[in-house]
């Protein structure tokens, strides 16, 4: 039975604390307010990241052990971040900045505000506060040696990763939380800097509610260990991610369905590469090379990190035969993920007893589009010097006639397809065009609730969206603390 309700006082109570709730408690705490930080998964210290495998890892860190499906053809799982730090805690730490014709998009369907010369001096910010650099491809990384190689005898464009890292030690475990705190996660970044400003962080600690009278949030309903708390905040900043964010707005009774009606995601998929030469992927860096030739249509090639789970999964579609030979071979082996931003949504539906559930429907210029990226993907890597290529569907490759054929035939509704970013659940925009929150990233009608996180995005970036969201999510606070301020619960 839940025990009875514990009521706490709070000036800026901050829902999640990924990387738009990060940047929202740091900068808040920086102006001197009283901020607390509450997160629905668990605190898990560095030491004990370092010490577990990355299998425990992923049970530990990831929503699900990552695997939260999106509904349709196919369901495509989608990884997602649950502990404090959230998803940057496992991400590949890449930051790069949204692109002035996005953000001129965006300007142009009604979101303005937030273009290149209104973000420069957020994302110039978030980037010192991280460290980040260019990371090449080098310190034993010859799967993005292979890459950029072949790209330039193409003559197709790459970059190096942008990454927020500092002394990174080629771990190879970005994914499953970087075992030496290299990389600048809001867990050993904006956290703690905030925590040093005073800013308070509750973990395992789940909102189930916003009460409120239409205008104000006037309490925040949760749980923790079976006991029910109740938080009356000044001000809320709401960042439980795309699918947290919306599902909780649809739970509250706040933006009527709009929440969640309509989900911009990227897809994955993943090319296995059998090279004539020792490649030794696994002692590399995830994403030290990425193939932007053809990112204007959305497609983007980069090293994936390897490990016999890592190779495994990336074989789930093949025969037993072939996964055993693979993993045989794992010193001429590396595995490429292709990013597709699709132009197909996934929707949110809350379903009693079940919570959120995702569902999908790539358009046909979707298959069109993940087709053309894997017979890029199938030239970049024979130009590289494969010998054998595995697509995302049970097929040997051996040449760019068969790659081509494939491309052609294949059927992406039945590949192996993943997701890691979703985004735009609770976008910034009028109403009328289907817009959740105002340029304060307020749902609208509300005075001090904001969302601060991908949910507010106008749509996919096309890109890893950390920065992006981080960019927004400093703007909109700062645009926040130089506000008029109101006394008392509710106000701004």
């Amino acid at each position: 039975m839940t025990r009875t309700a514990r009521t706490v006082r709070c000036d800026a109570l901050v829902i999640g604390s990924g990387a738009g709730g990060s940047t929202a408690a740091l900068e808040l705490a920086a102006a001197g307010r009283e901020v607390l930080v509450l997160e629905e998964g668990p605190r898990v210290s560095q030491a004990r990241i370092t010490r577990a495998s990355p299998p425990e890892n992923l049970r530990l860190l990831y929503r699900q052990g990552g695997l939260v499906p999106i509904h349709g053809s196919p369901t495509i799982p989608f990884g997602e971040g649950r502990c404090v730090g959230g998803t940057t805690v496992v991400n590949g730490g890449l930051l790069w900045r949204p692109p002035d014709r996005l953000l001129d998009r965006w300007a142009a369907a009604g979101v303005d505000g937030f273009r290149a010369h209104h973000l420069l001096p957020h994302l110039t910010e978030v980037e010192r506060r991280l460290g980040v650099i260019g990371q090449g491809p080098e310190g034993g990384n010859r799967d993005s040696v292979l890459l950029a190689r072949a790209a330039d005898r193409l003559g197709w464009r790459w970059s190096p990763a942008r990454r927020a890292v500092r002394g990174c030690r080629h771990a190879n475990r970005c994914v499953t939380g970087c075992p030496t705190g290299a990389k600048q996660s809001m867990l050993v970044s904006y956290l703690p800097a905030a925590e040093r400003l005073a800013a308070v962080i509750e973990p395992d600690t789940r909102v189930v509610r916003l009460e409120h009278d239409g205008t104000r949030v006037t309490a925040v309903h949760a749980v923790r260990d079976g006991r029910r708390l109740r938080y009356l905040p000044r001000t809320v900043f709401l960042a439980a991610g795309p699918v947290g964010s919306a599902l909780l707005l649809r739970r509250s009774g706040i933006g009527g369905r709009a929440p969640g009606r309509s989900l911009a995601f990227h897809v994955n998929f993943r090319t296995v590469a059998r090279f004539g030469e020792s490649v030794r992927a696994a002692e590399g860096t995830i994403f030290t090379a990425q193939l932007r030739e053809f990112a204007d249509r959305g497609v983007l090639v980069m090293p994936a990190n390897l490990t016999a789970g890592s190779l495994a999964a990336a074989l789930a579609a093949h025969p037993a035969g072939t996964v055993d030979r693979m993993l045989a071979d794992m010193d001429r082996i590396a595995v490429y993920t292709t990013q597709v931003s699709v132009q197909g949504t996934a929707r949110l539906s809350a379903v009693p007893g079940l919570g959120a559930v995702l569902r999908h429907r790539l358009t046909e210029g979707d298959r069109d589009l993940l087709r053309s990226a894997f017979r890029r993907t199938a030239e970049l890597l024979l130009e590289a010097g494969a010998v054998e290529l595995l697509p995302p569907a049970p097929a040997g490759l051996t040449s760019t006639a068969q790659a081509a054929d494939f491309a052609q035939r294949g059927r992406p509704e039945t590949w192996d397809l993943i997701s890691v970013h979703a985004m735009a659940s609770c976008p910034i925009g009028p109403p009328a065009l289907g817009g959740v929150c105002d340029s304060q990233g307020r749902p609208h009608g509300f005075t001090n609730l904001r969302l601060c996180d991908a949910s507010v995005l106008p749509g996919a970036t096309g890109i890893s969206p950390q920065e992006t969201i981080m960019g927004f999510c400093r703007l909109m606070t700062t645009r926040h603390l130089d506000g008029p301020a109101r006394s008392g619960p509710g106000g701004t």
